[in-house]
């Protein structure tokens, strides 16, 4: 199995990047791990407490289910993939049964700031976005999707997910062997992780 990392700063484009790489690749080889879904159950706090939660620090992430759920998949066994709810703060009683696959994609915004599950990784990359950039897709995604509104996504933006940008994510770059910038020029590196997986899959 291999297993590639996908890394980068909230909106920089990381979903988009993972479509571009599954463009053309066989479905049925390929799956995807989303690091949303293995934040911490938050059960024992009341749903105001759990809207305070600092999301973008790493201790807000289960990475040791993450790491378990893909030794599992290595194995070649079936895992239950956690449900989260950005509505609720919580996991939800739902799971995603998740086969094993040629090539397992596990995407997330600090998933290479965990040394233990980016050691797991045989290609990792980083999608580099403008800061400006980054905070319109998130605007724009917390309001239409998330409920939120613009002073609740502004003021976290600015108190949180900048700082936490700043200090956890951007310098997990340095681990990357491939940067992506998520413009319009980033068909040569999409092209290139496209080939690699080919080269495994066939």
């Amino acid at each position: 199995m291999l297993i590639i990392g996908i890394a980068g700063g909230t909106g920089s484009g990381k979903t988009t990047v993972v479509q571009q790489i599954m463009n053309e690749l066989p479905q049925a080889e390929v799956g995807i791990i989303s690091q949303d879904s293995y934040y911490k159950e938050n059960n024992n706090l009341s749903f105001d407490e759990r809207a305070l939660i600092n999301f973008d620090h790493p201790r807000a992430i289960d990475f040791d289910l993450l790491r378990e759920h893909l030794t599992e998949l290595k194995s070649g066994n079936t895992i239950n993939q956690p449900v989260y709810s950005f509505v609720t703060h919580n996991r939800t009683e739902d799971t995603i049964i998740t086969h094993p696959r040629k090539v397992m994609i596990v995407e997330g915004i600090l998933i290479l700031a965990n040394p233990e599950l980016r050691d797991m990784f045989d290609i990792k990359i980083y999608v580099h976005a403008d800061s400006d950039e980054r905070l319109i897709r998130r605007l724009k995604r917390d309001i239409a999707e998330r409920g939120r509104d613009m002073t609740e996504v502004l003021n976290r933006y600015q108190h949180t997910l900048k700082p936490m940008h700043e200090q956890f994510i951007e310098p997990t770059k340095a681990f990357a062997d491939i940067i992506i910038p998520n413009d319009k020029y980033n068909t040569v590196a999409i092209d290139v992780v496209r080939a690699v997986i080919n080269q495994r899959i066939l």
